[in-house]
């Protein structure tokens, strides 16, 4: 029999291995050193800043904690610090507190199986001193100080230190990962680290409602999350994630009491058919645990797909309640996961019961409709245009009337009309930055967050859109500003309308709307000096003071400001977290809030709106406290006309220098002197006059690029504006066209070669064309006025034109053309 060795004598088998690569004995085991052990326990318990969040959060909770405050740097990478107001730790447990396996939640393996708290393994703080530097520091309950304490590798690095604290714990995380080069290479995007963490403490709020929560970044003065202790769970919701979720949720519930098939109670939200988002929203809590059911998401995901017509993404809030003996909570390092016995049944009841409130909600969707309301004005309802009739399909759209059309649009830009204007500012206006009206970037105008944190400023918020005026609104809506008439009142189109609108109490209004939906979610607004506001008051009091002159009453005056010098300073808690009012422990005002981007309020009036404050706010009942407060905040953040006089007009008499009367029997009439005199009367405080110009152009820059743009957003007018003079509706533009019987005109001189014109045309009765007419026929006006310019000073001037109403004792709508010195 022959043997065939064929290829196999060519060489060595694939697996075979040389003879000098094969080790001689196999590798030694080794006991790993109890520091490298515990390291790589720690970057399974703590994998990423939010780990190490959710961790000490829970601590809070477990510890009966009713406020807890987070603050995180860089994502958590260089800082996090969390705060609560609960039981503490004792003093005798600190030098264990950080050993890994060290923990009060359980003593035995049997009372894992009837775990009610959040943590129970003891290793979360263990972890977080091994990857980080952590510092504790805690009172209890009749303690006279609290204990400071820093911690490295699980052991204290000193002894407690007393110091000063407040009620609870604060467990400072810092230079988290420093001795993990890869994973703190891999966590370098902050920002996506911090929202996570955002999204962390939102999921807490919504479920445990008896507790406020709070999260900011180091150094930020608005917290990102700021919730407060609501009444009901839609409450929070509302709070968290805003109204427009709130309002597109359903109430699910259900339960099982058999104990052959489960047992467990569900109840929670979900959203109806007329929700839509891209990204699924699920929170699910397992016997008061923030957890993740991958089988349970994807379960109700095939619901929806199959309900909704479009699968839109779901917001889904489920709270399950089981008996402990049937969770098992220890199987994932990070207790991210549970395993429930009876899994799939409690999973199939849930779905049909989503499934059934789906059904019902995709049979009958709720749209929400604005009812109309008819203006007890006639000269403000929104009556329906005789000329309008809608053009049949595919047809070309109608043409508007002549007498109908209009040459600016309310989606213009504010201070449109200006562009054609070549008016120059004198003096230092040129190179004020602030009064720039074009600009190169477009700054982003932010909707306020919606949404109260509390039922009483969401009841003040329903009453403004009960009360809001459907036409007033319209005219809001779509106006084009023109400019202002005087000091307090604007001029504005709408349509073939023009109305006057009183700034003053259009943005007291403004600002107090503003005030609310913005509630506890402001900006701030820093001081450059602290100001005491005692001194504030005292200002303010003795400015109302009827008899400045007189002392009688100068120690009522001071009793008065301390008393509220120390009311104030009691509130400030409230002050700084629900409107970013900032007083310190020794009664200085240092931080204001901002209401409207772009725009800073008039310092000056910081006394007055002080003592509104402290006189005028019902501190005893919640909702009037609210409404008080933001009042104040409309009155005092209001367009109000600035304190020093205008310089235009008879205000111009204000900055005239004023010299003493000297006896006419002291020095003789000589023309000289007769000259002297005439040109010390002429003379003007030109520091103060630019101080006014400024102030005023500020102002009218404020309203013209800040107030209205803002007023066709967010302004809501009430139903009073229609009737007590905040609008006043003028005259038709198509009238315009119909002047001129008579030319009116005054002089305002402010020196020898300054002249002011304006001239005033009243409308007549009598139609006279179209409206271009009207223009072509103002700009031969201009060239006449600049004529007489020329002859009245020997200079030149440039006009600029306004339209609006003029009182003057009479109702004629006026045509104004105002000459300016170049």
């Amino acid at each position: 029999m022959e043997t065939q060795t064929g290829d196999c004598d060519a060489g060595p088998l694939p697996m075979e291995m040389d003879e000098a690569t094969q080790p001689k004995d196999p590798p030694k085991i080794s006991r790993l050193d109890d520091s490298v052990v515990n390291r790589i326990a720690a970057g399974e318990v703590i994998q990423r800043p939010v780990s190490a969040v959710k961790e000490l959060v829970e601590n809070s909770l477990d510890a009966h904690s009713t406020s807890i405050s987070i603050v995180v740097k860089d994502g958590g990478l260089k800082l996090i610090q969390v705060s609560d107001d609960g039981h503490g730790i004792r003093y005798d447990d600190l030098p264990i507190l950080c050993e890994r396996h060290t923990t009060s939640k359980l003593s035995t393996f049997e009372d894992l199986q009837t775990v009610k708290s959040m943590g129970f393994r003891g290793e979360a703080l263990a972890s977080m001193t091994y990857v980080g530097h952590v510092t504790v520091t805690t009172i209890t309950k009749g303690q006279l100080h609290g204990y400071r304490v820093s911690y490295r590798d699980g052991v204290m690095e000193h002894e407690p230190k007393a110091c000063a604290a407040v009620k609870g714990t604060q467990i400072m995380v810092e230079n988290l990962f420093y001795n993990m080069i890869a994973r703190r290479k891999t966590l370098q995007n902050s920002a996506d680290d911090y929202s996570k963490i955002v999204d962390l403490l939102s999921r807490f709020a919504i479920h445990h409602i008896h507790v406020g929560f709070s999260c900011r970044k180091h150094g930020a003065g608005r917290a990102d999350v700021h919730t407060v202790a609501a009444s009901s769970r839609l409450d929070a919701i509302r709070s968290v994630y805003g109204v427009s979720v709130a309002r597109s949720l359903i109430k699910i519930e259900t339960a099982d009491h058999n104990p052959s098939s489960s047992v467990f109670k569900m109840d929670g939200f979900i959203s109806n058919s007329n929700y839509v988002a891209k990204k699924i929203i699920m929170v699910l809590y397992i016997n008061d645990r923030l957890v993740e059911c991958t089988a349970l998401k994807r379960a109700v995901e095939i619901v929806y797909a199959a309900t909704l017509p479009k699968a839109s993404k779901p917001f889904i809030y489920m709270s399950i309640v089981l008996p402990p003996e049937h969770v098992d909570v220890n199987v994932h390092p990070t207790k991210r996961e549970v395993s429930l016995l009876n899994q799939e049944v409690i999973i199939e009841k849930i779905q049909s019961v989503v499934e059934s409130k789906l059904r019902n909600s995709n049979e009958s969707r709720t749209f929400r409709e604005q009812i109309v309301e008819q203006s007890p004005l006639g000269s403000i309802s929104m009556d329906k245009d005789p000329n309008f009739s809608p053009s049949p399909s595919g047809s070309k759209s109608q043409k508007v009337p002549v007498h109908k059309m209009v040459r600016t649009d309310s989606l213009d830009p504010a201070g449109r009309l200006h562009a054609y204007l070549q008016v120059k500012p004198c003096g230092p206006l040129e190179n004020n930055p602030s009064l720039t009206a074009v600009r190169s970037s477009v700054r982003q105008r932010r909707n306020p967050k919606e949404g109260a944190d509390l039922t009483s400023i969401q009841e003040l918020i329903d009453e403004i859109d009960c009360n809001c005026h459907s036409g007033l609104l319209e005219v809001v809506r779509h106006c084009t500003y023109v400019g202002m008439a005087d000091d307090i009142f604007a001029v504005l189109q709408h349509d073939t309308h023009l109305y006057l609108a009183n700034v003053v109490n259009l943005s007291k209004e403004l600002m107090y709307q503003q005030v609310l939906r913005r509630f506890a979610h402001f900006n701030a607004m820093q001081l450059s000096d602290p100001a005491p506001i005692f001194e504030l008051i005292m200002m303010a009091l003795k400015e109302d003071n009827s008899d400045p002159g007189c002392h009688e009453n100068d120690g009522l005056i001071e009793k008065i400001a301390e008393m509220n010098t120390e009311l104030l300073k009691q509130k400030a808690g409230l002050l700084e977290d629900y409107f970013c009012i900032h007083i310190d422990i020794r009664g200085n005002l240092s931080r204001l809030p901002v209401i409207l981007e772009q725009y800073t309020p008039d310092m000056d009036r910081v006394p007055e709106f002080v003592l509104c404050l402290g006189n005028d706010v019902d501190w005893e009942d919640e909702k009037n406290c609210f409404q008080s407060i933001s009042a104040a905040l409309g009155n005092f953040y209001a367009m109000h006309p600035p304190m020093l006089p205008n310089p235009s007009g008879d205000g111009m008499q204000f900055y005239k220098k004023r010299k003493p009367l000297r006896n006419p029997e002291d020095e003789e009439n000589t023309p000289e002197n007769i000259g002297d005199d005439t040109t010390g009367e002429n003379e003007i405080e030109q520091e103060l006059l630019s101080e006014a110009e400024t102030v005023w152009a500020q102002r009218e820059w404020s309203i013209q690029h800040v107030l209205f743009p803002s007023m066709r957003l967010f302004f809501k007018p009430p139903t009073s504006m229609a009737t007590n003079g905040t609008f006043v509706r003028d005259w038709e533009l198509t009238w315009v066209a119909a002047f001129y019987r008579s030319l009116h005109w005054r002089s305002f001189t402010r020196s020898s070669k300054d002249v002011n014109i304006v001239v005033l045309f009243r409308s007549s009765d009598r139609r006279m064309g179209l409206l271009s007419e009207a223009f072509v026929f103002i700009d031969s006006v201009i060239q006449f006025i600049n004529f007489l310019a020329l002859l009245c000073g020997g200079i030149w001037v440039k006009c600029r034109w306004i339209m609006g109403f003029v009182g003057f004792g009479c109702h004629s709508p006026v045509l104004g053309a105002s000459i300016i010195p170049c």
